[in-house]
């Protein structure tokens, strides 16, 4: 795709499946990379995995909930790199919980995860690009947001801000050429999917059930996301900001 080569992009959460699978399509593009996450060995297993396909990838442990903390890790990484071209807000995290079954710390580590996270990752990175008049930022949001999701009330409320937020940091950034998008996927084969169905009968039943749901007849894979985060990164999509993109195999099929 055009316009990826030597761009500097930071993936958040890119320790994990999608957001490695992210990382992965970026560096095969020929982007430098800035692989964050909260677990640095994760982190390191993506960075060796971009080295030994011809890539460059750089780690950062980072909690992303800790604004002087990305500060850090944004500057270590330009450090290295150079500016920040690229920002793809992957980082999640949440537990398949009733609403009624929760409590207030529970509702605060998942909004701190959820949505702070990634405002401190646009409020580092987002004024670098304004003053060069470039850059692309892709959050990852959920269908979750636009529908909701049974047991995920928080955390759909989460993407659901995130989503708005998009729209707007996208009419403030556009005089500047900046482009913010989102990108929602549906049920996607992670481990922390697998965490939310459980084991034995029941867990198998969810499954199934879900996937007969699904027109396509099967779970989104991890790549399946990937390949439109790198669309919207590149000069493809050098026209489109502000938008909400939706990769569930049919699941939803909001406006």
């Amino acid at each position: 795709m055009k316009g990826l080569r030597d761009r500097n992009a930071i993936v958040t959460g890119a320790g994990g499946a999608i957001g490695g699978a992210i990382a992965d399509r970026l560096a095969e593009a020929r982007c430098v990379v800035g692989v964050f996450d909260v677990d640095g060995g994760g982190a390191a297993t993506t960075v060796e995995r971009i080295s030994a396909a011809g890539g460059r990838a750089f780690a950062e442990t980072v909690d992303i909930t800790d604004h002087a903390a990305v500060a850090r890790a944004v500057a270590s990484f330009e450090g290295k790199a150079g500016p920040t071209d690229i920002l793809v807000n992957n980082a999640g995290w949440d537990r398949f919980l009733g609403f009624l079954d929760t409590e207030p710390a529970f509702w605060r580590k998942v909004i701190s995860i959820n949505l702070e996270g990634h405002l401190n990752l646009h409020h580092v990175v987002a004024p670098g690009m304004f003053e060069r008049r470039r850059g692309a930022i892709v959050n990852i949001a959920s269908d979750a947001g636009r529908v909701g999701s049974s047991g995920e009330a928080v955390y759909s409320a989460c993407k659901g801000g995130l989503i708005a937020f998009t729209k707007t940091l996208a009419r403030e950034l556009a005089s500047a050429g900046v482009r913010v998008n989102a990108v929602c996927p549906g049920p996607t084969e992670t481990p922390l999917f697998q965490s939310f169905l459980g084991e034995g009968d029941k867990g198998k039943q969810v499954y199934e059930a879900l996937r007969r749901a699904i027109p396509f007849r099967r779970f989104g894979q991890p790549d399946d996301v990937a390949g439109i985060v790198t669309f919207l990164a590149s000069d493809e999509a050098s026209y489109i900001t502000g938008q909400v993109i939706s990769v569930s195999g049919g699941l939803t099929m909001a406006g």
